[in-house]
């Protein structure tokens, strides 16, 4: 091998902080065991979240809209706390760090939660036609437990992916090859694991019980923390850039200084290094864009500013990280159209399940029956079944008809599966209405379940599987690829928050409604018996609220400017 190719020209570097050498780190060889980790903490988060909903009813003695909204503010909490992860993670102590530490803090709260629902004085008791009462002690523990949960995973879920892409060289054409497909391979591992968790751990907790239930994916967590630290020898690392938010306000505030000062129309005035690397430590440089000029005040050196080896960045900012800013305001606008495509995803495990339960779930005329919870199955097999689909079938076909290598732009991708999301809730809207139908013609109200299969319900899952394959695959490699390279973890983390955002979206609407529905000592649209209720209006509400964040994404898309990184060859 040429001594060139010897090394990465990505500026990563090995273990020991040496430059990292090709044939001995990175690529493939390293990506099973961030797989593997990926895949376990994953099962680990589903085996809790998909029938979680089931738990704080039964167990915990909730009704069902504070059961729905208990779930998706933890579920919420999951999302936010990634931008805790990702900040110490891009500042401090780079991504294989971070991973390590929260892995291991995730891996505590899965013992504790386990722990909550097998000590006697922790379980709960007290119950009563199927329903448990917890004690405000036995409560605290519980939620307790599963916020350490929530901040364990702040520090996996925005870093695991770009670290398993931080394994391939962006200056390589075949290793950059290779990071397309990591991204597919990646989802795959996450869906593997959700297909564990939503068959067989959600008949364990159903059917045998929660000890197994919780403990099972505990045991798996401590394996992912195992899996993760087997490939350190393996791993290419990135160093951490220092505080990007520093830089932000360091850009921010050299343009108001410079408020009156007019940008020049030659952009080869404004001010970069004119070393081959960006100032900005780990990242590559940037390409002056022509949107957002009021920031590049920040990059126009006057009389007042001293040019030295380091001028005062409160003053005077590089190109590079001006841009590092605007790409950062850009993405902005397409992260918030994701905010009601995750509020309507999120209803897989709240009210999807809660419809479920309500519907016959015998298979064929067997005894045997599947708990509600397990449905989500079918998104999962949706996902499997659509990502090569994708690839093979989608990709070549819209080639020939747009021309691009990927068929589909990311943004196209990405609106795509925004339209999809409407159909599923149409789905349960209708399949709702029929239930509804059949308790009103048979006075089925106090009936627990209706003789309805609940196999009606797969249809909606399904379509939910297909949007997603486009909407968050694409995602995933949008935000990685038009992040700049220092920031990558936070951007992931944001893109996480939008996660976030549509749980509290989802918990919110279901707060609204009930206040509005139940006035007058009305049941409300989600009562606990559903029976009396119309979680079909909160179906449609959802439709059409994904209908109008489509038509704000198409307008949001085209104002888009993808970032240009300048590649440099010699980065050792």
């Amino acid at each position: 091998m040429h001594g060139d190719d010897l090394y990465t020209k990505d500026g990563s570097v090995d273990f020991h902080g040496n430059p990292a050498r090709k044939n001995a780190s990175g690529t493939w060889k390293a990506c099973p065991f961030i797989l593997g980790n990926e895949c376990s903490e994953r099962l680990a988060y589903y085996g809790m979240c998909s029938n979680l909903v089931v738990y704080f009813k039964t167990k915990l003695g909730q009704h069902s809209a504070t059961a729905s909204n208990s779930v998706s503010n933890w579920s919420g909490t999951c999302y936010i706390t990634p931008l805790i992860g990702a900040f110490i993670a891009d500042s401090y102590i780079g991504r294989y760090w971070t991973i390590a530490i929260f892995s291991i803090i995730y891996a505590m709260g899965m013992i504790l939660l386990t722990l909550s629902a097998s000590i006697p004085g922790l379980k709960p008791r007290n119950c009563e036609g199927g329903i448990c009462h917890a004690t405000g002690a036995q409560l605290a523990v519980f939620f307790i437990a599963l916020y350490i949960v929530a901040l364990g995973t702040g520090g996996i879920k925005p870093c695991v992916s770009s670290f398993g892409a931080d394994q391939f060289d962006d200056n390589d054409d075949l290793e950059k090859k290779h990071k397309s497909s990591f991204f597919n391979w990646f989802y795959l591992s996450i869906n593997i694991g959700a297909l564990v968790a939503s068959s067989v751990l959600v008949w364990v907790q159903t059917n045998v019980n929660w000890q197994w239930g919780f403990g099972i994916p505990t045991v798996v967590m401590v394996f992912a923390v195992i899996s993760f630290f087997s490939g350190t020898r393996l791993y290419r690392h990135h160093k951490p850039s220092g505080s990007p938010l520093t830089r932000i306000c360091q850009v921010v505030v050299a343009s108001f200084r410079k408020i009156h000062v007019e940008v020049p129309e030659d952009e080869k005035l404004l001010y970069e290094t004119i070393d081959a690397e960006s100032s900005i430590k780990g990242s590559r440089k940037l390409e002056h864009t022509k949107d957002l000029l009021f920031f590049d005040k920040a990059a126009i050196v006057t009389t007042q500013d001293q040019v030295t080896e380091s001028p005062n960045p409160w003053r005077l900012c590089t190109v590079t990280q001006v841009e590092e800013l605007k790409a950062i305001i850009r993405l902005l606008p397409i992260l918030a159209t994701g905010i009601i495509f995750s509020a309507a995803y999120g209803q897989m495990s709240t009210l999807f399940v809660l419809q479920g339960m309500t519907m016959d779930a015998r298979v064929g005329k067997s005894n045997f029956t599947i708990p509600a919870a397990s449905l989500s199955i079918f998104d999962i097999l949706s996902v499997i079944f659509w990502v090569p689909i994708y690839d093979r079938i989608i990709v070549p076909i819209t080639r020939k008809f747009t021309g691009h290598k990927n068929g589909l732009t990311q943004l196209q991708r990405i609106g795509t599966g925004l339209f999809i999301i409407i159909i599923p809730m149409l789905c349960a809207a209708i399949l709702e209405l029929i239930r509804l139908r059949y308790v009103r013609i048979h006075n089925a109200y106090d009936e627990q379940q209706v003789p309805i299969s609940i196999f009606w319900q797969v249809p909606q899952y399904i379509v939910i599987g297909c949007a997603e394959v486009f909407t968050f695959i694409g995602q995933i490699e949008f935000f990685y690829e038009q992040a700049p390279d220092a920031v990558r973890s936070l951007c992931s983390a944001l893109s996480l928050a939008v996660g976030a955002l549509g749980s509290y979206l989802s918990s919110f609407l279901v707060t609204i409604v009930m206040r509005i529905s139940s006035r007058g000592g009305k049941s409300g649209w989600i009562p606990d018996n559903l029976n009396y209720g119309h979680i079909d209006y909160f179906f449609y509400l959802l439709a059409v609220l994904s209908a109008i964040n489509l038509g704000v994404f198409l307008l949001v898309s085209k104002w888009y400017t993808y970032k240009k990184p300048i590649v440099n060859d010699h980065q050792h």
